[in-house]
């Protein structure tokens, strides 16, 4: 609440060290604000611009005293003289400019403070986002209670390098327009990508992921701040974003306008801004000066301002009457008293309107409507209050008494029943009349105690004839007693006297007039307010409710006058006089503070211009003198500190167009630089205050919305973050009422408005363009949200030749086109630049990016990290842009494809710099053709077909190069190969596999956009696996050849390991196959699989044969020696006297043993051993039954049987172990043997008798026999 004044405000000021009474002045109450809702007031305010001179010619304030402290001492005296004369002429100017927006925020009747406005959220500041940038940090560090999964973790890294980190992140924060609430819009929409990206979770929702994912996230934000302060504070906050009250908005223009507290009250008190009356009698002198001043263009139209036609001058008349009848009727419409907005009187204010020819002092009677009684009903409310009563002392103590109450003969009250002894009651009566001079009656009763006593006895009475002068305080009245009452009693009562709203003024003068009041005679009068326009002096009689006589007070002056010593002899000492035209009213008061508040009164209700002034001063005292005095005070003071000349200044004299301009100006700065994020929109309690001074002080619509874009573009053009869907309402509005559509009800358009036009649309059409180039830093993230959208609204209304005419496509493609050219070559530098810093923050270089001057492998790092950065460039642009580019994704399309051409310049300089034959430039390639791939709109465009020819030729010469190479690894490789074992074959087998297979796989990555020659390099290279595989099977068959031709085929040979390497390649080979040349169903002309299998499976049982061939060679020798003891032969009658043991069978069976053991151990493959050892045991078992059968015809010697026993068992049971298929096993070659041994074994038994046979292959005797002998 503002007070009156204040000792902290005096101990500040160095105004007031001597003037005692403004630190007691007393307290002013401000009434609350209108707060209701109303639609966009800037597209509905209406008001006239006037050509008069501006207050610096004209107004003249006390001298100024500049302090030496603030003078420069390096300025000239002249100067620094000078520059105080300015500043002291522009504190005038804003002082004067204050006392309208006072005005305008005690007593408004034509605006409110909108409720439908958006809610503008807190600003972050530069220091702001430090701190948010160290709370981010501080989570990625881990040193926070807040517990997060990796994903968040992840999301909080992303937007922390790539949002918090950026420099557009800083511009937008300098730039004012970067809320809270963009950077956890930015974060949200980031995570939403990553959430709906994640997998499903049973029983857990991804909506409810991203809740606390964002509650983990404003945890961050806010840190560790006190949550039980913040919701009181943003409370606070966005209260005063809303509605303001009156106090709030003084303080606030305090602050715009730079108008010091002492020199606010001073203006409050002198203004009278508490009181109601004196500000609507100020509107109405305001009003009938405009009235005069529109008179004053119309009898010479060169005051007034040069319109586009020359018809519109007197139309431009109508308009100013028009708006004065508007603010009439405004303030007609606000409510007087109960009951008499609707009287007929009410009308009065449009017929004076009319006829603007007369002045609203100087109304004739013919053109007033005749005054009722019905017009002037009063209504009191009066209270009485009986308290107690003094002098019974002839009643006996305990005898009851009691008090009744009546107005004007209406109805009795009675208080409670009170003993004689203590008769106090305190009881109040509440009562209505329509009397002025209402006649209360209290009369003092006893209880009768006798038996046929009827009424009670009356102890006395009073009578009371209050006025609303009366005072309130509790009195003393003696009461009339009846003869049989000795005692003298006295009776407390307060009597209080309510005002009715309509009765300004009231007390007993004497009058004389003309035509009423012709006798000079004491009268009680009352100031009666019909309506805002309309009042009336009427004198009233005891008891009667209805005026005895009245006159109404339109077109009246009053003024102090001298004593009449001719009246004056009959009664009254202190005269002033009412005149107009044909009549006068003289009135005489007994005091001098009487008759200052009947003129005080008077010339609120006459709307006159002349301020009377009162002959002589008033000392303090008491009631109404106070109230004079301290009136006289204010105006004393505020006429000491210069503070007069801007209270009396008449405001029809002033260029109100300019004052506005520079009101509107220091507002918006002042909404610029408070903590709301605001983008150039006012705040309600701003715009409310701009609607009532338009409104109030004739201020046109266009002539206010050209100067605030002036002032937004003014801003905008500074780096400011100005919202477009501002700037295109107030654009909107001038282009209509340009272009006749009247926006506001004015139909007249001036010459300067044209001219401001058409300077602010070029302006805002550079600037629009600018903005959409630099879309990327003046809408970074796309904040403010749909700001970029709204600028290429604006953009198309602009370019519109009329508000009626639309602007052919064509031309805002054109424009367009040619911003989103300039934005791919600013976009491109600014990404370059940054490369270029990212790079000297290194330290390592201080070339330029790219430069001739670097080593290549640098040149093309450099271009790499570029790439990178350019295709950040591009996804933000896709992710924060394309919607707003939505009309026009041809035109973004074409933005992209010129964005890479620019870097192709920088790509195919680096990529000439390399050296030949060096492959380091190949994850560039990838790098751009993953991210072309997958972009429908660049997949296949100039860039990517640029990207295609560059990279073509170096893919082949790459494929050429290693196919040589691994050319000359297998014919270098097999020539120095030893076939040592090395993974699934040897050294040279697996380089030449690996080489393949990461060929292949590097071909295969780079995703070649191109069908046709992708399909042709996937021919290639299965072709030149194939071939490889082949070569490398050649190589290993030949060296399996020069190996098993080595050893000897006895019992002592072992299969080399050399040889199993050799296994293990082809088999390698053929699994390699599969992989590097695998059959192609859906294509029958490259059958590169069926090819190499064939190959491979050929030398494969090649391989196999010959090892059988080499292993049964042996078996063959021992038969050979096995032979030599045949029947009948030379050696077998010569062997017959020897004692053989079994060594050549166990050796037999020990070289079966061992090489199946290291064949199994070395060879990879099982399915090769199975074929190996199936045709081992085969090739046995077929020569055993070829000796065999040889020797059908002969008994086999002991010796010979035992050793075919053994061999034949060892084979069966070893095979066996090695998962020899049993139907290979038991084969008929396997039984015809079994059956031929079992027979010579039972022979050999009954020849020789029961005795010990060594080996005991198939027969069931001797067992334990054969196991001891194992």
């Amino acid at each position: 609440m503002l007070k009156s004044s204040s000792s902290e405000d005096e101990s500040e000021s160095e105004d007031y060290p001597d003037d005692p009474d403004i630190s007691h002045s007393s307290q002013r109450n401000l009434r609350e604000g209108v707060s209701a809702s109303s639609n966009d007031s800037l597209a509905h305010s209406t008001s006239a611009v006037h050509t008069r001179g501006s207050l610096s010619d004209r107004s003249v304030g006390r001298p100024s005293s500049p302090s030496h402290s603030v003078s420069t001492s390096s300025e000239p005296p002249g100067r620094e003289e000078e520059r105080a004369l300015r500043e002291e002429e522009e504190h005038k100017r804003r002082l004067q400019l204050y006392v309208f927006v006072m005005r305008c925020i005690a007593y408004p009747f034509n605006a409110k403070q909108p409720t439908d406005m958006v809610r503008r959220q807190t600003k972050v500041t530069r220091q702001q986002l430090q701190i948010i940038k160290d709370r981010f940090q501080t989570f990625l560090n881990g040193d926070t209670q807040i517990v997060a999964d990796e994903a968040f973790c992840n999301a909080v890294q992303s937007y922390y390098e790539v949002f918090l980190k950026s420099d557009r992140v800083l511009k937008m924060v300098n730039s004012g327009g970067c809320s809270s609430n963009d950077f956890r819009e930015v974060f949200k929409n980031n995570v939403e990508k990553r959430v709906r990206s994640l997998p499903e979770i049973d029983g857990l929702s991804k909506e409810t992921v991203l809740s606390s994912w964002m509650t983990k996230f404003d945890a961050i934000y806010r840190g560790e701040e006190d949550q039980r302060k913040q919701p009181q504070r943003l409370s606070t906050l966005a209260g005063s974003e809303l509605i303001l009250s009156k106090e709030q908005l003084y303080e606030m223009f305090q602050n715009i306008l730079g108008v010091k507290k002492f020199e606010h009250q001073l203006l409050y008190n002198a203004c009278q801004l508490d009181n109601a009356d004196e500000q609507a009698a100020q509107i109405r002198r305001e009003l009938d000066g405009r009235l005069q001043f529109i008179e004053s263009i119309a009898k010479q139209p060169k005051k007034g301002p040069k319109f586009v036609l020359k018809e519109m001058e007197e139309m431009y008349v109508e308009e100013l009457r028009a708006q004065v009848n508007l603010l009439m009727a405004n303030l007609e419409s606000l409510p007087v008293s109960k009951g008499n907005t609707d009287s007929k009187y009410s009308l009065q204010k449009l017929k004076r309107a009319q006829n603007t020819a007369v002045s609203m002092m100087e109304v004739t009677e013919d053109s007033e409507p005749t005054l009722s009684k019905a017009d002037v009903v009063l209504s009191f409310t009066l209270e009485v209050l009986v308290m107690e009563v003094k002098g019974l002392k002839s009643l006996a103590p305990n005898r009851i008494v009691y008090c009744t109450m009546e107005v004007d003969g209406g109805d009795k009250l009675q208080t409670d029943q009170a003993e004689a002894s203590k008769p106090a009651w305190d009881t109040q009566g509440d009562f209505t009349t329509t009397h002025p001079m209402p006649i209360v009656k209290v009369k003092l009763y006893t209880e009768n105690t006798g038996m046929l006593s009827i009424d009670d006895t009356l102890l006395g009475k009073v009578v009371v004839r209050p006025t609303p002068n009366s005072p309130k305080t509790p009195e003393w009245y003696k009461l009339y007693t009846p003869k049989s009452v000795t005692d003298k009693i006295t009776l407390k009562l307060a009597v209080r006297m309510d005002k009715p709203q309509n009765m300004k003024h009231c007390g007993w003068t004497y009058c004389q007039g003309r035509t009423a009041w012709k006798k000079w005679k004491k009268r009680f009068y009352v100031l009666v307010q019909v309506s805002q326009y309309t009042f009336a002096m009427c004198s009233y009689r005891e008891k009667k409710a209805d005026p005895n006589e009245m006159m109404q007070l339109d077109g009246f002056t009053v003024n102090y006058i001298d004593a009449d010593q001719e009246l004056e002899a009959q009664g009254g000492r202190f005269f002033f006089k009412a005149v107009k035209e044909g009549d006068s009213l003289t009135f005489a008061c007994d005091e001098e503070v009487d008759r200052q508040l009947w003129v005080q009164a008077i010339y609120r209700a006459t709307g006159q211009s002349y301020k009377p002034v009162p002959p002589t001063q008033i000392s303090g005292g008491k009631g109404s003198n106070a109230i004079i005095s301290r009136l006289q005070g204010d105006a004393d003071r505020a006429r000491k500190h210069g503070m007069d000349e801007f209270i009396q200044r008449n405001p029809s004299t002033f260029n109100h167009a300019q004052l506005f301009k520079l009101l509107q100006e220091l507002m918006l700065d002042h909404r610029l630089n408070d903590s709301f994020s605001c983008l150039g929109w006012f705040s309600p309690g701003q715009i409310f205050v701009l609607d009532e001074y338009c409104a109030r002080y004739g201020v046109r619509g266009c002539h206010r919305h050209l100067c605030y874009l002036d002032n937004l573009l003014d801003r905008a053009e500074n780096s400011q973050m100005i919202d477009p869907t501002l700037i295109h309402y107030s654009f909107a509005f001038c282009a209509s009422h340009v272009h006749g559509n009247r926006p506001d009800g004015n139909g007249t358009v001036t010459v300067e408005e044209t001219d401001k036009f058409e300077e602010i649309k070029e302006r805002l059409r550079v600037l629009l363009e600018y903005q959409i180039t630099h879309f990327r830093y003046c809408f970074p993230f796309g904040r403010p949200d749909q700001a970029l959208k709204a600028a290429l609204s604006l953009l198309e209304r602009v370019l519109m030749k009329d508000i009626a005419t639309p602007i052919p496509q064509e031309e805002v493609f054109s424009t367009i086109e040619k911003c989103l050219k300039n934005a791919a070559l600013v976009n491109y530098e600014q990404v370059s630049t940054y490369a270029k810093i990212e790079a000297d923050e290194g330290g390592e270089r201080t070339e330029s990016l790219n430069s001739i001057d670097l080593p290549p492998e640098r040149r093309l790092e450099d271009v790499i990290h570029l790439a990178e950065l350019c295709i950040d460039v591009l996804q933000q642009n896709d992710e924060h842009h394309a919607e707003a580019f939505a009309w026009f994704s041809d035109l973004l399309i074409e933005h992209a494809e010129l964005f890479w051409s620019l870097y192709a310049v920088d790509m195919d300089a680096a990529l000439e710099a390399q050296p030949q034959d060096t492959w380091d430039s190949f994850p560039l390639f990838q790098l751009l053709n993953d991210y072309i791939r997958s972009d429908p709109n660049l997949n296949g465009g100039r860039f990517h077909q640029h990207l295609r020819d560059t990279f073509a030729s170096q893919v082949i010469r790459y494929v050429d190069l290693m196919e040589s190479s691994i050319a000359q690894s297998i014919h270098k490789g097999f020539e120095k190969e030893r076939w040592q074992p090395e993974g699934n074959g040897t050294p040279t087998s697996e380089e030449i596999f690996w080489k393949l297979d990461a060929l292949q796989s590097f071909i295969r990555e780079l995703h070649w956009p191109d069908e046709e020659f992708a399909r042709h390099l996937d021919h290639r290279l299965k072709q030149m696996a194939a071939d490889m595989v082949e070569s490398c099977v050649n190589r290993t068959m030949k060296a399996f050849e020069c190996w098993i031709k080595k050893g000897r085929t006895t019992t002592d040979y072992r299969v080399p390991s050399e040889i199993c390497v050799m296994f293990n390649v082809l088999n390698d080979a053929r699994n390699q196959s599969l992989k590097l040349c695998p059959p192609n169903r859906d294509q029958e002309t490259y059958q590169y699989h069926t090819q190499i299998e064939s190959v491979i499976q050929g030398e494969n049982k090649k391989m196999v044969n010959e090892l059988v061939t080499k292993l049964t060679q042996v078996l063959r020798n021992v038969l050979d020696k096995l032979a030599r003891y045949d029947e009948g032969t030379f050696f077998a009658s010569i062997l017959s006297f020897t004692n053989p043991g079994m060594e050549l069978a166990d050796a037999y069976a020990e070289f079966i043993c061992d090489n199946l053991e290291d064949i199994t151990a070395r060879t990879h493959d099982d399915q090769f051993l199975l074929c190996l050892y199936e045709a081992w045991y085969t090739s046995n078992m077929n020569l055993l039954c070829d000796w065999l059968s040889d020797r059908m015809e002969i008994q086999l010697h002991i010796y010979q049987l035992n050793t075919l026993l053994r061999i034949t068992k060892k084979m069966y049971t070893d095979m066996e172990l090695h998962c020899v298929a049993e139907k290979i096993l038991n084969s008929r070659t396997y039984e015809t043997i079994k059956q031929r041994l079992q027979v010579e074994e039972a022979t050999a038994s009954v020849m020789q008798g029961e005795g010990k046979i060594v080996y005991n292959g198939f027969s069931k005797k001797n067992d334990s026999d054969d196991e001891d002998d194992d």
